[in-house]
């Protein structure tokens, strides 16, 4: 189980990293990705994003 929180902690960090790239690509925009507005800070919530890499990164790590 603490292997799967690394990997979902992972991904979240990937995606924040790489989120002006992934929004190209349309991830960020999913029915499952929330943004809003709170006290004036723009909050993003990637919840779909984040399991569609999550499972891309869970099977290319079966095949490797």
């Amino acid at each position: 189980m603490i292997r799967w929180m690394i990997v979902v902690f992972l991904a979240l960090v990937l995606i924040s990293w790489f989120a002006p790239a992934l929004q190209k690509l349309g991830f960020g925009r999913l029915p499952g990705d929330l943004r809003f507005k709170l006290f004036g800070r723009a909050m993003f919530l990637p919840f779909t994003s984040t399991i569609l890499l999550s499972l891309l990164a869970a099977g290319i790590a079966k095949f490797l």
